[in-house]
């Protein structure tokens, strides 16, 4: 049984005139990257530095000679599969007899300057692809993230990836855990795929969310007021907007009730049971507007539930970061001013309809 246990590798994206040269992975057979894009690289071999397995690397598999690169990032990768074969005693992946490194160890480049000319690859097809285009390509979810941080300029960084299978379970940016949500389809089932959360809300990625709308009677008992919650002004998106009482995204591996409670205690403090939460239906909406200078494409299926327990505003522990204060409001009065267009609200009107639907049926019995 031959051994190839060298988690050392280099991966380099070669510049020109707004374009990536990427390397699409259709020649090998038993490829990891089968009809995947990527960059050009591979293993270290025996005593190179970084920057020796960089040049032979890009020499060998594309005949360019580079002149100027930028060593931009290193990125761990792990990896397990989802059913695993191991060596007894050293706990190493075998598939086809050959031991795999459960994980590796990237150096990442970017490289403006070569000279030469292209030739073709054993590895697969190259081809110059434009930067605007390469998220839209059948790349590793990873990737996604370290292409984003080339893209906006992210100083040298350290990026961890976990992965079980094709799934990402887990992404650390420098030292600092990111948020992954579950991909979604259009009727709300899981694809078994994750994404980044920054990434999911400039592509329009379909990812899960939970409402908790919290109601009472007014006071001639003749209407419904609601709980709105003023978003702090440090947030990325509709800083100091009337929003949904409670909500957040589901976490990848969440479901819609757990995530529910979960944000009811966290921005309120109201450790509220599964017994307190009506369920009402889901709803669907995407948002396309632009925050920051850079485009926001939100699409959201969210759970919305109605908590009608007491609330004592004065006694609620407000989540400070999230949330600058809390108000009730007549219910049929907020729908009026958001018909109308006023910019303080960032709440979807036919989401408040579904809440006074539900409400009415409920009071006529």
């Amino acid at each position: 049984m031959s051994e190839h246990i060298n988690n050392l590798t280099t991966l380099c994206y070669i510049e020109q005139e707004d374009q990536y040269l990427m390397l699409h992975r259709i020649k090998k057979k038993q490829d990891v990257n089968q009809d995947k894009w990527i960059g050009i690289g591979g293993h270290f071999e025996a005593g190179e530095s970084p920057e020796e397995c960089l040049l032979r690397e890009v020499r060998e598999e594309t005949g360019l000679q580079l002149t100027s690169w930028q060593f931009r990032g290193i990125v761990t990768f792990t990896f397990q599969k989802e059913s695993r074969e191991t060596v007894p005693g050293n706990g190493k992946v075998v598939q086809d007899g050959i031991v795999q490194s459960d994980m590796e160890y990237m150096c990442l480049y970017t490289a403006d300057g070569f000279e030469g000319t292209l030739t073709d690859c054993e590895e697969g097809k190259l081809e110059w692809i434009k930067k605007s285009e390469v998220q839209s390509l059948p790349i590793w979810e990873g990737d996604r993230i370290f292409f984003h941080l080339l893209e906006t300029g992210h100083p040298f960084f350290s990026l961890k990836l976990d992965y079980v299978g094709e799934r990402l379970e887990r992404a650390v940016l420098d030292g600092k855990e990111m948020e992954l949500f579950d991909i979604r389809k259009e009727d709300g089932s899981l694809t078994g795929l994750t994404r980044e959360r920054t990434l999911a809300h400039e592509d329009g990625t379909i990812h899960g969310t939970s409402h908790v709308w919290i109601v009472r009677r007014s006071t001639d008992k003749l209407h419904y007021d609601i709980l709105l919650q003023k978003r702090s002004r440090n947030k990325d998106s509709f800083p100091g907007c009337y929003d949904i009482s409670s909500a957040g995204h589901l976490p990848a591996g969440s479901d819609f009730l757990e995530s529910a409670l979960r944000e009811l205690e966290e921005e309120l403090g109201i450790p509220a049971s599964e017994q307190e939460l009506q369920y009402i239906g889901m709803h669907q909406a995407l948002l396309q507007t632009t925050f920051h200078g850079r485009p926001w494409n939100n699409y959201e299926i969210s759970a919305v539930y109605l908590y009608e327990e007491p609330v004592d505003i004065r006694n609620l522990n407000l989540q400070q970061e999230e949330i600058e204060t809390v108000k009730w409001m007549d219910l049929d009065a907020c729908m009026t001013e958001i018909r109308e267009g006023k910019k303080e609200y960032c709440i979807y009107l036919d989401e408040l309809e579904m809440v006074q639907g539900y409400l009415r049926r409920k009071s006529h019995g």
